[in-house]
């Protein structure tokens, strides 16, 4: 693997429904990996997960973000041009 690869998720032009389903999907999956993460803290170690702690909310903004560009693209009719990569580093253990 080179030191860092970039895979493609989405580079397409979408209606306001489908960047809604595509787009809501994306961070409330997130968002829900994260909160089974820290009520799995919870369960195992009687604390919450700092990470999970510090990272819902920060993706709830985000999400209150997007609800507001799919509200001004629903309201002047335009599709959503998106575009997202990944980019994988490895780390190495214990970094």
């Amino acid at each position: 693997m080179k030191k860092t690869e970039t895979l493609t998720i989405i580079d397409d032009n979408f209606t306001f429904d489908e960047a809604k389903d595509i787009l809501m999907n994306m961070f409330t999956s997130k968002i829900n990996f994260y909160n089974i993460k820290n009520w799995s803290s919870q369960e195992r170690f009687g604390k919450n997960d700092a990470i999970a702690q510090k990272t819902i909310p920060s993706l709830r903004n985000e999400l209150k973000k997007l609800e507001e560009i799919l509200l001004e693209a629903k309201a002047k009719n335009k599709k959503l041009v998106v575009n997202s990569a990944i980019n994988i580093s490895l780390l190495e253990v214990g970094d």
